[in-house]
């Protein structure tokens, strides 16, 4: 029997394995659809990086067993979240995932967004929005963890194989926002610094301005204090799972 997940702010599930099903996005009345793209227009002409790609959105969430979650999933785009601004209305919590990135000394890699992203200044872990399946493919733990993998290379030039990466935890932050947090292995500082330091070289070469602006490696929730904010909302419970599970940096 399912037992589904309360609202309760941040919180940190500790998950072995998650299911899941697609679900219809809701429908819209012409109203909200409207509001929703004024509000959606208004965010492009302050920010012309913003783009309103396909991603997926969190339908539902509970417990299918023991470090089992069950979720269902919707298809929907990024004016989705505009909803948010949009009284009378509710967006689905939008969908990532995200990878623990940890040092061979212990720490953790945090990362900061870049001001032509959605969330300029933003520190967090290396991670994005999940993307839909292609037509006859499935969305399934393997298409998570590649996902996961995805972003390192993207964002870091961390060329990780999906198998190497397990999942780690679930967070549920603000606007219920359902994070699948994987577990990379350690690499040097060195080399999470080279790659930095490729991938905006690459961007830059090509136009574009880099995803990120900024990395530090945090050993504690202490140290993460001391970044600039705004932090993301799971920051700070992930870096305090694995400070606690693995003080050394070894065998979180």
């Amino acid at each position: 029997m399912t037992e589904t997940l309360p609202p309760m702010g941040i919180d940190l599930f500790d998950v072995e394995q998650v299911q899941l099903a697609e679900a219809a996005a809701p429908a819209l009345s012409p109203k909200d659809e409207t509001a929703r793209d004024r509000v959606w227009a208004k965010a492009v002409q302050t920010n012309p990086a913003l783009f309103d790609g396909p991603v997926v959105a969190c339908a539902g969430l509970e417990w299918a067993g023991p470090r089992i979650l069950h979720l269902s999933w919707a298809r929907v785009t990024y004016r989705h979240y505009a909803l948010r601004r949009v009284p009378g209305t509710t967006a689905l919590p939008s969908l990532f995932v995200n990878v623990v990135q940890p040092t061979d000394d212990g720490r953790i890699l945090a990362v900061r967004m870049s001001p032509s992203t959605a969330a300029p200044g933003r520190w967090q872990l290396p991670g994005g929005s999940l993307e839909p399946p292609q037509d006859g493919e499935a969305l399934d733990e393997a298409a998570l963890t590649g996902q996961a993998a995805r972003e390192l290379v993207e964002e870091m030039g961390i060329s990780t194989p999906p198998g190497a990466l397990r999942l780690w935890a679930v967070t549920r932050g603000e606007n219920s926002s359902i994070g699948l947090t994987y577990l990379a292995p350690a690499l040097p500082e060195s080399a999470l610094r080279a790659g930095f330091v490729s991938v905006a070289r690459a961007r830059r070469a090509e136009g574009r301005e880099p995803e990120l602006d900024e990395i530090a490696l945090v050993r504690s929730p202490d140290e993460l204090a001391g970044l600039e904010s705004p932090r993301a909302d799971y920051l700070e419970p992930v870096v305090r799972r694995y400070t606690r599970q693995a003080p050394s940096g070894h065998d979180a």
